[in-house]
């Protein structure tokens, strides 16, 4: 009686290590690269540059800083300006300003305010003018001119002038040499909307009285003397 045979099976056996690996992928030198592009290159390059220049120039302009004379506090036109009126300051240096060192105070104590100096504003020669102020042993009187009561150029600080008492219009003496008074004008203001223009003279204590009663009714003239 034959028994029977047993099957017998085999079965490869594989190393687990192999199984569970992945499949390695091969490296190439053949990828793409992104290439640089010239143009933002040499944009990149220009803006460096440039601010490597706006630094330099900052720096060299801090470097090349000198120091002027500026103004203080408020002086008003045809007054004395002092030392307490005078504040050093710095500036790069500029053709168009030509403000006064600060070396140079000594000549602009004592002179007199050509124009109202105002606080920050720097002081030039065209700041200050030779002389006393105006004022000095003189009344003001302020003007309120209106076109035609002076004359049309701009009128400045110093200048001569004649105060002329215009006639009324039921003046019957209107043929007979009117009255008038020297003076010198100390401040012109700014024109208003319809033209009219305050204008400060300097007069002698006697005749300011006069002249202040002429401004009030309106009849006064202004005029420019001659210069010799």
């Amino acid at each position: 009686m034959r028994t029977p045979m047993a099957r017998s099976t085999t079965k490869q056996r594989t190393d687990p290590a192999t199984e569970s690996a992945p499949a390695s992928v091969p490296i190439t030198e053949s990828a793409p690269r992104r290439g640089r592009r010239p143009a933002l290159v040499g944009i990149g390059v220009a803006v460096a540059v440039v601010g490597a220049l706006g630094g330099w120039s900052l720096v060299d302009q801090a470097r090349d800083r000198v120091q002027v004379l500026a103004v203080a506090r408020p002086v008003p036109a045809g007054q004395a300006i002092t030392a307490a009126d005078l504040v050093a300051a710095e500036v790069a240096p500029d053709p168009a300003l030509r403000p006064v060192a600060v070396s140079r105070s000594k000549e602009i104590v004592g002179k007199t305010a050509a124009t109202d100096l105002v606080p920050g504003s720097l002081i030039t020669t065209q700041s200050v003018r030779e002389g006393k102020p105006v004022t000095t042993g003189r009344d003001v009187v302020g003007i309120l001119t209106k076109p035609g009561q002076m004359p049309q150029g701009r009128l400045q600080i110093g200048d001569a002038v004649i105060l002329v008492a215009t006639p009324r219009q039921d003046d019957t003496k209107a043929d007979a040499q009117p009255a008038t008074i020297n003076a010198v004008v100390a401040r012109v203001g700014d024109a208003d909307g319809n033209g009219v223009i305050v204008v400060d003279v300097a007069v002698s204590p006697v005749d300011s009285p006069s002249v202040a009663a002429w401004t009030a009714s309106g009849r006064i003239g202004i005029v420019l003397k001659a210069k010799s």
